[in-house]
């Protein structure tokens, strides 16, 4: 019997063990369709290296969420669309996916019914398709903090500001000078309505990919004369608009850059040429911050960065990527609050992205508090509340210049809702209700 006890002492430990190995290895998974080389590199190797410092950060200091360790790997896209597609139908393949986050509008549009069929989902921060916002039509897209549409309202109310409120819109002409991808394509019908609302003149020019000849746009431009040029840029195209803006005698403090163009790796390299550009930001810049003084101090002390140019830490793209670490985190945890501290399926995260609130308060207690405004995502609202602000380049950083702005809602989300349900009647897809999205696949 002694023998057989010790026996079974010594199973039963045994199987103690490897239950608290399977616990200890709960894991969720992030699949990054990132790209560290190409013209976008600026902003590929800045956003995924933020996002990965901060799942390092809650890996190192917290242990992962609740227990459950954060992992990743990267495919590379080089923001090709057909190498995004194959890095979701390679990656697509591994258990435990928590979201899908390919900072690019063409993968992100090409993903959606992928995504929908796998109940896994699909992040596109700042971007992405506007009528997405809409989460009765599509529960699994999340374009979280700004959407193109919000963006534009803001931009618009912003110069409006400027010359004294929308009244004075009247009579002015707005020249937007557009990205040539479906991205910078996005938002030309809600110029146009803009602009017949408010009685402005709006004159749309493409910039084909990548954007380092601008000569032919900018002396249309010249032609045109505005009052305002909009810049929905992209990466190389950014510089090039700015130093081929002051050859052409335009001053550069009547060009506002949308949320793609407001990087530092956006108006270094046009020098002075650059001095007193503005553009809007849902995120500010800057390594002040809590949150970011314990990356430094957790991960980058420790050698665990994943910058390689630690002057870039706190710079627009890398506190992009840390916003969006703190969103997909937080959406985690709070899936977990209902569904238990383990991995979750992607059903599960997608109810945790639909009830992702985050007050002023809570965002103070993340460590990030005047890094970025709140959020407040419901099931029929993916984006949250819309809020950004403008920052003015001096030479050397940003500052920022405004109060937070909210968009127009009033009158975006009809055009929204139009557009998202004629998309659900040309693709035969139901109209959720509250009491839908509260049904999770286990």
């Amino acid at each position: 019997m002694s023998f057989l006890k010790r026996i079974t002492t010594a199973a039963l430990t045994v199987a103690s063990l490897a239950a608290g190995q399977a616990a200890q290895a709960d894991e969720q998974y992030f699949p990054l369709q990132s790209y560290r080389v190409g013209p976008y590199a600026a902003g590929g190797t800045g956003f995924f290296g933020g996002f990965i410092d901060y799942m390092t950060l809650i890996n190192t200091r917290d242990g992962g969420v609740n227990g459950v360790k954060l992992v990743w790997d990267e495919c590379e896209t080089e923001y090709a669309v057909e190498k995004g597609v194959e890095c979701y139908q390679r990656q697509k393949s591994h258990a435990d996916i928590a979201a899908w986050n390919p900072l690019s509008v063409g993968i992100a549009y090409a993903m959606i019914d992928g995504v929908t069929a796998d109940k896994v989902p699909l992040i596109t921060v700042n971007h992405g398709r506007t009528d997405t916002t809409d989460g009765r039509v599509f529960p699994y897209v999340f374009p979280l903090l700004l959407n193109p549409y919000s963006e534009t309202s803001g931009i618009v109310n912003y110069i409006a500001s400027k010359e004294g409120g929308l009244e004075s819109l009247k009579g002015k002409k707005i020249v937007v000078l557009y990205h040539g991808s479906p991205y910078g394509k996005e938002t030309i019908p809600i110029y146009e309505l803009l602009a017949e609302k408010y009685g402005f003149t709006v004159v749309q020019i493409e910039v084909p990919h990548p954007g380092n000849e601008q000569g032919a746009q900018w002396l249309q431009i010249r032609r045109e004369a505005p009052d305002y040029v909009v810049l929905r840029g992209w990466g190389v195209m950014n510089p090039v608009a700015l130093t081929t803006a002051q050859r052409n005698g335009f001053p550069v403090d009547h060009i506002i850059g949308n949320v793609w163009s407001n990087s530092e790796e956006d108006a270094l390299p046009a020098g002075d040429a650059a001095i007193g550009y503005t553009a809007i930001t849902t995120q500010a810049s800057g390594n002040q911050y809590p949150v970011l003084q314990e990356i430094i101090k957790t991960v980058y002390d420790a050698g665990q960065g994943n910058l390689s140019d630690k002057s870039r830490i706190g710079s627009v793209y890398h506190n992009l990527g840390i916003v969006n670490g703190i969103l997909n985190v937080e959406a985690i945890r709070i899936a977990q609050a209902k569904f238990g501290n383990r991995t979750l399926t992607g059903d599960e995260v997608r109810w945790g992205f639909e009830h992702l609130q985050l007050s002023p308060a809570r965002v103070k207690e993340l460590g990030a508090e005047n890094l970025f405004h709140s959020i407040n995502v419901t099931y029929d609202n993916h984006e949250g509340e819309g809020y950004v602000t403008f920052q003015q380049w001096n030479g050397k950083k940003w500052n920022v210049v405004s109060d937070w702005i909210a968009p127009d809602w009033a009158l975006l989300r009809p055009i929204i809702t139009k557009s998202s349900e004629a998309y659900a009647a040309e693709k035969g897809l139901p109209i959720r209700t509250l009491e839908d999205a509260d049904q999770v696949t286990q």
